[in-house]
């Protein structure tokens, strides 16, 4: 048992690096899904379902119940009295007339729009605008998931970077190595042992800044999923961006459709209206003219029609529904365009990039032959030290070109999958 525990105590920390090791992107966009940032988006759709069913609920009646009381100078109607039944009435003062000054009233009424054409084109906009919510929430996540993989390709490249340094501050150590015995059997300047302790110390700077950077992407990963990581996720490209309409304009496009049905609603305001209303009254008081208690009820049930003939708040209205349109119109020629000239130009880098990489990894395998030349040639007194050190430096320049280009065929991936709606979780594993 006591051999079991020390295993178990030896292996732990190697357990807790294979399960964080199996965190991968797709987990990240599960739970970005799963995100307040996400959430809000869902907020958003579930308010533009409830704004049609608001607009639709304007077509079922409305039904209320009221209650009050009634002081009056004078003798006030329960009710509306028929003259020939107030005749007999007057004649037989023992018979409680329905009229005194203070009277209790209670009952129900209802109405409802039986034809009000703007209230349908209301719910034909706010059904517009669900479909522009859940556009939206879609790119919003496409957008997210891109910044995701973006921030990832980044820590790649600061990793790969810190590596290729410290691969350079141990070629430098190993060649201080034979500096200093070169100093100390006075066959080489002290000025040279300090060179390659400044190159040391430069590594160690850079190598600290990109520790920095590294740090900010993780926070910025955790404020997106609230995964913390240490180290950056693998990546593999399954698939290119599927070419075609800009649909990350959909929401655009969407929410004008529905701002032309609100500027037709609000002409259609001015069309006449048919409703129906109806009521039931009950009322309760002391006769006036015999003091005895009376208790009466009626109701009615009646179609209204209105007819607007002028109403400049209404005219005011459309005009700025109508501005509304253009306005959104005009963001969407603009954004157009814009978006255009940037799928092309990221078309065009994209190519670039992919030969750029190729020509980087062939340029570093040279540089790799001829840095290992000149050490050869440094040892043998035949280079300076300077000219070491540029090898040394153009070796570390050019890895960290490729690794830049590398992150940057990412980011120009990811931006062109955003823009033409290609879902990400098929092009990134």
């Amino acid at each position: 048992m006591k051999l079991k525990n020390l295993l178990l105590f030896l292996f732990f920390p190697m357990l807790l690096f294979a399960q964080e090791r199996t965190i991968n992107i797709q987990d990240l966009f599960t739970k970005l899904e799963e995100s307040p940032t996400t959430k809000n988006d869902q907020l958003d759709v579930e308010r533009a379902n409830l704004g049609h069913k608001m607009a639709t609920s304007q077509l079922f009646p409305k039904i209320g119940l009221f209650g009050s009381y009634d002081y009056y100078t004078s003798p006030y109607a329960l009710l509306p009295v028929a003259p020939n039944n107030l005749l007999g009435m007057v004649k037989h003062q023992e018979i409680p007339q329905p009229f005194s000054d203070q009277i209790l009233r209670g009952g129900a009424s209802v109405s409802m729009p039986i034809f009000m054409k703007a209230i349908y084109t209301l719910a034909a906009k706010a059904k517009k605008m669900k479909v522009a919510a859940k556009e939206k929430m879609f790119v919003d996540l496409q957008k997210n998931k891109a910044m995701l993989v973006s921030i990832n390709a980044n820590l790649q490249y600061s990793e790969a970077l810190r590596k290729a340094l410290e691969q350079k501050r141990k070629s430098l150590l190993k060649t201080r190595e034979i500096i200093s015995l070169k100093v100390k059997n006075q066959r080489a300047p002290k000025v040279a042992l300090l060179k390659i302790d400044n190159g040391i110390n430069m590594i160690n700077i850079m190598q600290n800044k990109l520790k920095q950077k590294q740090l900010e992407g993780y926070g910025a990963i955790e404020a997106l999923t609230g995964v913390k990581l240490k180290q950056s996720l693998p990546m593999q490209q399954l698939g290119l961006y599927k070419k075609g309409d800009l649909k990350v304009l959909f929401p655009l496009r969407k929410k004008i459709e529905g701002e032309k049905l609100s500027v037709r609603s609000e002409k259609e305001k001015l069309l006449p209206a048919l409703f129906l209303h109806g009521q039931l009254n009950y009322s309760a008081a002391k006769a006036y003219n015999n003091n005895l208690d009376v208790h009466e009820h009626f109701g009615g049930i009646g179609l209204v029609l209105k007819i607007p003939l002028f109403n400049r708040s209404q005219y005011i209205a459309i005009k700025r529904s109508k501005l509304t349109v253009k306005k959104l119109e005009n963001e969407l020629n603009e954004k157009t365009l814009e978006l255009t000239a940037k799928a092309q130009q990221l078309e065009s880098n994209l190519e670039l990039i992919s030969n750029k990489i190729n020509l980087y990894k062939q340029s570093i395998k040279d540089k790799e032959d001829l840095l290992k030349v000149a050490k050869v040639a440094y040892k043998s007194t035949r280079m300076t030290i300077e000219d070491y050190l540029k090898y040394e430096d153009d070796l570390v320049l050019e890895k960290s070109k490729l690794f830049q280009s590398q992150a940057e065929k990412w980011q120009s991936l990811m931006q062109l999958a955003v823009i033409y709606g290609t879902p990400i979780d098929n092009l990134v594993k």
